[in-house]
């Protein structure tokens, strides 16, 4: 499967009162590629629940389920794991999953974390945040130069994070963003249909660059 779209990241506050597999399953119809179920919670029945929804419904919509910072979920269920920089090891990750699992690394707005991301295994790499971000107000700020220079020196699929919208997504993939990873501006909505909408304006962006 080629890396290439939106990426579509679950919030639990955003996503509370049932709305995490309605509006999940809108992303997926408005043509999300990846879906990341980010759950920092220790209700391990919940979370375990949830995931095995979501990854029936990422497959009945052809999209790839990731589970955030669990690898031992990930596994279980045969899924795809994201990693950020105090996650734990992503080589020992690989070794758990397998050579064919999508393992991806948050690698904030530093091109080194990249390398060794990409040394240890992974099958994306991530840079974030780009804009002013509800999720991590406080993480470091990624430029669109370092994004260039990630597509120049990088052959691995790259994932723009951290305050994406409508609005300034286009120029992320001009300059080299193979996906591009949206909480706030996907899923702050009223409604399921809404979701879809937006997921499918954002889809857009990759039939028209």
């Amino acid at each position: 499967m080629k890396l290439r779209g939106l990426y579509a990241i679950t919030d639990s506050k955003l996503l509370g009162d049932g709305r995490l597999l309605p509006y999940a399953e809108a992303a997926l119809r408005g043509g999300a590629r990846l879906l990341q179920y980010r759950d920092k919670s220790d209700n391990d029945a919940r979370r375990l629940r949830e995931a095995e929804a979501l990854h029936g419904m990422c497959e009945r919509h052809g999209a790839k389920l990731i589970i955030n910072d669990d690898a031992e979920l990930a596994a279980r269920l045969g899924v795809g794991l994201h990693l950020g920089q105090e996650d734990g090891s992503l080589s020992a990750a690989r070794a758990l999953l397998g050579r064919k699992a999508i393992i991806g690394a948050t690698c904030h707005s530093r091109l080194e974390l990249a390398e060794q991301a990409i040394a240890e295994g992974a099958s994306y790499i991530a840079f974030g945040r780009f804009f002013d971000s509800n999720t991590k107000p406080g993480a470091p700020g990624a430029t669109l130069e370092m994004l260039e220079q990630a597509r120049r020196q990088f052959s691995l699929p790259i994932v723009a994070i951290g305050g994406v919208n409508l609005e300034n997504a286009p120029g992320l993939i001009a300059r080299g963003a193979s996906l591009i990873a949206v909480v706030h501006a996907l899923f702050a909505a009223e409604t399921a249909n809404e979701v879809e909408r937006r997921a499918r304006a954002f889809s857009e962006l990759f039939t028209t660059s």
